[in-house]
């Protein structure tokens, strides 16, 4: 009986990491193959369908799925796309975005079948996402200043990520897997 147990305790980390490996991978594809440049500024932003795979993987498996996938898919993207130096700061803004979605949409055990909580948990997400590529490109570019050049581009980004993520969200939600 203790090595069925063991075994299916064995069975269910494996499962849990494999399940994290692929979502990572599902954002880091959806931000480096499924991207726009946007002709705002230097720093103007990059539109990516990563934002709406981070609010799903947010959304459908909670606020530990959601930072891990968010933090490691998109700080990826940034190592292999020549955002070298953004990577670290995509890493926590990215895991708090998605942490930050996971936890409201599961709240009070919910877990992510609210429409309304979900659509409440990505805009309460998207202030820490733009404080935190503020910090970053304060740092970056040693100016208070520049950075502001780079939020129209981040709000337009997370626009399209909840224009995507909700339905999609919605229709995971209904299939007998997560239920």
């Amino acid at each position: 009986m203790e090595k069925t147990s063991t075994l299916s305790k064995s069975s269910s980390k494996t499962f849990d990491i494999i399940l994290s490996a692929m979502l990572i991978t599902l954002v880091f594809v959806a931000t480096l193959f499924l991207n726009i440049r946007l002709p705002i500024a230097a720093n103007g932003g990059l539109v990516h369908l990563g934002t709406a795979m981070l609010f799903i993987v947010s959304i459908v498996f909670g606020p530990k799925k959601g930072a891990i996938a968010g933090a490691f898919g998109m700080a990826l993207f940034d190592l292999f796309s020549g955002w070298t130096l953004w990577a670290p700061f995509t890493f926590i803004a990215r895991g708090l975005q998605g942490y930050v979605v996971g936890k409201i949409a599961w709240s009070s055990n919910r877990q992510g079948n609210n429409v309304g909580f979900n659509i409440l948990a990505i805009l309460v997400s998207v202030p820490v996402m733009l404080a935190g590529y503020y910090v970053c490109e304060a740092i970056l570019f040693k100016s208070l200043v520049i950075p502001f050049a780079s939020i129209p581009g981040n709000l337009v980004q997370n626009a399209v990520g909840i224009i995507i993520a909700i339905p999609v969200a919605i229709a995971l939600k209904k299939l007998p897997i997560f239920k």
